[in-house]
Formats: structure tokens, sequence, C-alpha cells
């Protein structure tokens, strides 16, 4: 199997064990912060009243309500089902009917061009294949609609983060890292025929009370850096520890005191 094929059987493997993953801690407590970057997707992607719109790997709701808040008709899409109950919960407090509904991003229950807008913050770079992913978003999306993107960048802290816990714990071989999605070149290798393709660097800066209070939020509510850690031996786990800590304080922009930590993606709008 060469790098970036992926064998059917392995395919199926690989996003069982991804559905474990993002099911273990509680990815509202990292994710629902991010709101901010849902907001500014939404406005960038031009969504308004009436428009159909699509949320892909959606979890507890961010950009499926940030939509909602522009009075779209609004689809959220996950595989978690606990993330979904979650999201129907703020949508209901909120007051706006927001359709969740569990699926796979690879193969989105829908017809060809149902979707005026498809969106995905933070969501569909996970995805294993890659290139199957982008099918199903520019399949959705009817021509001439919007496919609007936040990907964390390979430069980024997070970037910084997932690059080096991957070397911890290795993902399958065949999986591209997830961050080429946070690339304009990926993007043009992703949508070839796109009839526009915008980009836009933006910088999430992540707030907590020193770097260790950072790590411990992540290593027990994200999936990704739980599953990782609880992969190592305790020896390796506590130098992951060390280099993860050591990294968030050089990443800092400010002093001493709380960590305040930007951490760069790309915003995209690629028209179909």
């Amino acid at each position: 199997m060469t790098q970036g094929t992926l064998e059917q059987a392995d395919l199926g493997a690989i996003k069982r064990q991804q559905q474990a993953m993002w099911s273990s801690g509680d990815y509202c407590v990292v994710g629902t912060p991010l709101l901010i970057t849902s907001e500014l997707l939404c406005e960038a992607a031009a969504v308004r009243a009436g428009e159909r719109v699509l949320d892909i790997a959606a979890g507890n709701g961010n950009t499926a309500l940030a939509a909602a808040r522009r009075n779209a008709e609004v689809v959220a899409v996950d595989y978690v089902p606990e993330l979904l109950e979650r999201g129907r919960a703020r949508a209901a407090a909120e007051g706006y009917a927001v359709d969740f509904r569990e699926g796979d991003l690879e193969r989105l229950p829908f017809a060809d061009g149902s979707f005026d807008v498809v969106l995905s913050t933070f969501g569909v770079m996970f995805s294993p294949d890659q290139e199957r992913a982008a099918s199903e978003l520019r399949r959705v999306c009817r021509p001439g609609g919007r496919i609007g993107l936040a990907n964390w960048s390979p430069d980024g802290f997070i970037g910084q983060v997932l690059r080096l816990v991957s070397g911890y714990a290795p993902p399958p071989p065949g999986v591209r890292p997830p961050t080429l999605w946070g690339t304009e070149q990926r993007l043009r290798e992703l949508f070839p025929n796109a009839a526009d393709l915008a980009v836009a660097r933006r910088s999430y800066t992540f707030n907590y009370r020193s770097a260790q209070a950072w790590l411990d939020t992540f290593r027990t509510y994200y999936g990704p850096m739980l599953k990782a850690f609880a992969r190592l031996e305790p020896d390796r786990q506590e130098a992951l520890a060390d280099e993860l800590v050591g990294l968030a304080e050089r990443s800092a922009s400010a002093g001493p005191g709380p960590l305040v930590v930007p951490s760069a993606y790309l915003e995209a709008v690629i028209t179909t």
C-alpha cells in the first residue's frame, strides 16, 4: 500500500478507530470555545437566509448554529451520536431547528447538488480518505454553490501539536497528515475544477491558566491526544507531555502568567 492509497479493508478499520477516538473524552470542552471560527467562516462563505446548508463533521454544532443564526436551513452530520445530542440540546436552547443526523462524511446520504453551501470547521480535514471526502463535498454542493472550510495549518500551534503527537503515536500507513487541508496547494489538488478558490490565513487564540492546564484539558478531553497517550508506556507519556508543555510555552504570545497561544488556520471558500 503506497502513501495516500488506502485499501477498503484498512479504511474501514481506520474509520472505526477514528470514531472511537472522537467518541472518547469530550470534544465539546475543547471545541465549543472555537465558535468564533464558525461565525467567521459563515461570513466568509456568505451564508444567507433561506439557503440550504450542510455542516460536515459537525461535532456539537458550532458551525451549524452559526449558519442557523443567519436563518439558513441547516443539516448537521457527524458520526459521534453523543456530540449530535449535545448539538440538539444547544439548538433547542437557542430556538433553532437544526437537523442533526448521524452519518459518514465519506458517504453522505444526500442527493447530488442538495445544498447551496457545504461547511466544515476543523472536521473534514481528519477524514482518512482525503480524495473521497473532497469528492463528497463537491457532489452534494450545487453547481455555483460554496464550500467553506476552516482547517488547522501545518505550521500553526495545533498543526505542530498534531505533528508532535503523531511522532509518538504514528497514524496507520497511507493516512496523510490532516493539516495538508490547511494549505492552499492541497486544496487546489482536492478541488481541481473549482470555479474559484479564495483563502485567508487566520488565527485562533487559545487561553488557559498555564501550559500545564492546557495540556491537562486536551489530554483529558481531546480524543486524538487522549488516545495517543493511552498507546504509550509511562516513560513515553512523560516525554510527550514534557514536549507538549514546552511547545505551548514557546508558542505563547504573552509573558509569564496565563497561557495565550495563537494558532494559525486556513479559511477557504471554494465556488463549485
